[in-house]
């Protein structure tokens, strides 16, 4: 098991002015999410929902966090609730991961995770904190990629969280999906910025997070 691992935690913007039955379906979309997430990775994220607008997730990989912050964006932009989330990523080692969920989780990863949220300055969306493994390229590159995923329109979001399969489901394969043709597939994918955004998630996943425990 690596040594580091990731936490995002998160909250809703503006749940408390929107209809409580957007509010879960946008929780709904964030919990799709985690678990599409999950599957790719081959572990259970844990996804958490906590005090009616607030979530957290697990990932053991840290290299798998910008896939993750990206999913969850897409499928939440895809719901058609209106809804937006912060997300603040903690990068370090997991004591405890819970026995049902994360509610009784522990660690540095948690910590830090969940400082970088109440920290986060208003105005912000994302915020990262590792000791001595998140540098400036991290956050340039979770910054830029955030900024474009925040501009998708729910049709392009819906392209994206297909696309986002590490598997890398064909355009052919997507258009079917969604019973679009290939051509309207390329365009969505083209205007969210796709090229770019994958070209960061692979630049994320090799990077070297930490090594192994001893």
């Amino acid at each position: 098991m690596p040594a580091t691992h990731a936490v995002c935690t998160g909250d809703l913007i503006g749940s408390r002015r929107g209809e409580p039955a957007d509010v879960d379906r946008a929780m709904e979309a964030l919990e799709a999410a985690a678990d599409e997430v999950g599957r790719w990775v081959g572990a259970d994220t844990r996804f958490t929902r906590f005090r009616g607008d607030g979530w957290q997730l697990y990932l053991e990989q840290p290299g798998s966090s910008l896939l993750a912050l990206l999913a969850l964006i897409a499928h939440l932009r895809a719901s058609g609730t209106g809804l937006e989330t912060r997300i603040a990523i903690g990068f370090g080692r997991v004591e405890r991961r819970g026995k049902s969920d994360l509610s009784d989780a522990s660690g540095e990863a948690f910590s830090l995770s969940g400082h970088a949220l109440d920290e986060m300055p208003r105005g912000s969306r994302i915020a990262l904190a590792g000791p001595g493994v998140v540098v400036r390229w991290h956050h340039a590159i979770f910054d830029l990629a955030f900024w474009a995923a925040s501009r998708w329109t729910p049709d392009q979001a819906e392209a994206v969280s297909l696309a986002l399969d590490p598997e890398r489901r064909t355009q052919a394969e997507i258009a079917d999906m969604l019973s679009i043709s290939r051509q309207a597939v390329q365009q969505r994918l083209s205007g969210a910025g796709w090229d770019a955004v994958s070209g960061a998630i692979e630049a994320v996943r090799e990077h070297d997070w930490g090594g192994d425990d001893a």
